[in-house]
């Protein structure tokens, strides 16, 4: 069943055409990876599904309810949760600090086992509980802004460019967890230029070209598809 539809969304900004007639849905319990080059719009539709920006014509749907002129944070209420591009986290605050403002639409009872999950999950950020975010590797702030979505106890986690910077150790570590999550039972949808890392993760992919879809299947399809090869993947 689908959670999340994007139902032919037109996206601008200003005078520019920036995601052009854009479908598809992402299942329960999947992974979805949007691929591409750089300025395809891949970020510009994620986005657009978490309200920060609105289409000007298509529908979003999100577990059965039209998300047209809902509030990115009530949209977060709703069980979906983003990680942005470059991480966006409170630099000035502690790595606990930072996790707790990620609960702030949760119960205050859930905060304190969220925070014990996120720990389990990421044993660095424990050790690191009480430091100051901004002097985090990037590595680290990219897990602590993968544990911040999740205190959310989002139902879909949405997860745009979570490579991008990272030594290629750690972005095996990063991939390794989005495993995790999955096996876990976390749907999730992927932004990801590293496309043989997102595609080995998939269970399904989009290929966007110039903010259109111009390719789909599962992630093995494409990463066996000569035309994937040849653009995303070095031949």
């Amino acid at each position: 069943m689908a959670l999340l539809t994007v139902d032919n969304i037109h996206v601008y900004y200003g005078s520019i055409h920036a995601v052009k007639g854009v479908s598809f849905e992402v299942n329960e319990g999947e992974v979805v990876t949007l691929i591409g080059a750089n300025g395809a719009g891949k970020s510009t539709v994620l986005n657009t599904v978490s309200g920060l920006l609105r289409p000007r014509t298509g529908t979003i749907t999100f577990d059965g309810k039209d998300m047209k002129g809902i509030a990115p944070h009530k949209i977060v209420e709703h069980g979906l949760a983003q990680c942005p591009e470059g991480r966006r986290i409170f630099l000035q605050m502690t790595v606990e600090e930072n996790l707790e403002m990620g609960a702030y639409t949760q119960p205050n009872s859930t905060v304190v086992p969220g925070i014990a999950d996120v720990y389990k999950r990421f044993p660095r950020l424990e050790e690191r509980r009480k430091q100051i975010a901004g002097t985090l590797s990037g590595g680290e702030q990219q897990m602590l802004a993968m544990g911040r979505a999740l205190m959310s106890r989002p139902k879909l986690l949405m997860l745009d460019e979570p490579s991008m910077g990272l030594a290629p150790i750690l972005v095996e570590q990063i991939f390794d967890i989005i495993r995790e999550l999955h096996a876990a039972g976390t749907t999730i949808l992927l932004v990801e230029q590293n496309a043989q890392a997102a595609l080995s993760v998939a269970d399904r992919a989009y290929v966007l070209e110039t903010g259109k879809i111009s390719l789909s299947g599962t992630g093995a399809e494409l990463m066996a598809s000569d035309k994937v090869r040849e653009a995303y993947l070095g031949g």
